[in-house]
């Protein structure tokens, strides 16, 4: 299968390389079920789907939580990037169409479902901050994690502490973003060193970005 990662002509996280590295760790685990936390525009939710139906068909989910523009329990928790907050494109193009024509937010919930309306059968998009509802969600069939939501140290490790609890010694995946060098953020750093050496789980780097914890 060709790995390409798409943009959709919206903002993603996962710019140039780093869209087609995320594909290929799907390619080699293979999922049924992904979980990502942190949807943002929906450009990763939708090359995800777009991966998951050309491997599975319809055997597949995909569950996706984000604050969509809701508030989040501490505002410390999540550096929101500047477009969240006035949605502004280089692309003149982009801004005519989505700020004066459409007057779509990408990040809202309406926005992200209508993105990915040809799966509406397979996904779930869930409003929230993970401190809460992360605990609320059944995640024994989930099988590949994307973690890319708050990006403190205390969510960073709710977040793992509770993924780990429904995926332990299952050899599951939980990819996260924002720990090495070409995308450091120090709080991910220590929270997901922290996790991995108390649980005596092997951390995998790869390229320097994600860091990949099997269950």
């Amino acid at each position: 299968m060709q790995l390409k990662y798409k943009s959709y002509w919206r903002k993603s996280g996962l710019k140039g390389k780093w869209g087609n590295i995320f594909l290929e760790r799907l390619s080699k685990h293979n999922p049924k079920n992904v979980l990502e936390i942190g949807v943002f525009c929906g450009v990763t939710a939708k090359n995800t789907c777009d991966f998951l139906y050309n491997s599975n068909r319809n055997n597949f989910t995909y569950t996706g939580i984000d604050l969509f523009g809701s508030n989040q329990s501490d505002e410390r928790d999540e550096n929101k990037p500047n477009f969240l907050k006035d949605q502004k494109f280089s692309n003149p193009l982009k801004n005519i169409y989505y700020n004066y024509i459409l007057k779509e937010n990408l990040n809202s919930i309406e926005s992200v479902q209508k993105l990915l309306k040809k799966y509406s059968q397979n996904i779930k998009l869930i409003a929230g901050d993970t401190n809460k509802v992360l605990k609320e969600i059944d995640l024994q069939k989930i099988d590949f994690v994307f973690l890319d939501g708050g990006h403190s140290y205390d969510t960073v490790t709710n977040d793992l502490m509770i993924l780990y609890g429904s995926m332990k010694d299952q050899k599951k995946v939980i990819l996260c973003d924002d720990y090495g060098k070409e995308s450091y953020i120090s709080e991910v750093e220590k929270a997901i060193n922290d996790f991995t050496n108390k649980n005596n789980l092997k951390l995998n780097l790869i390229e320097n970005r994600f860091a990949e914890i099997i269950t």
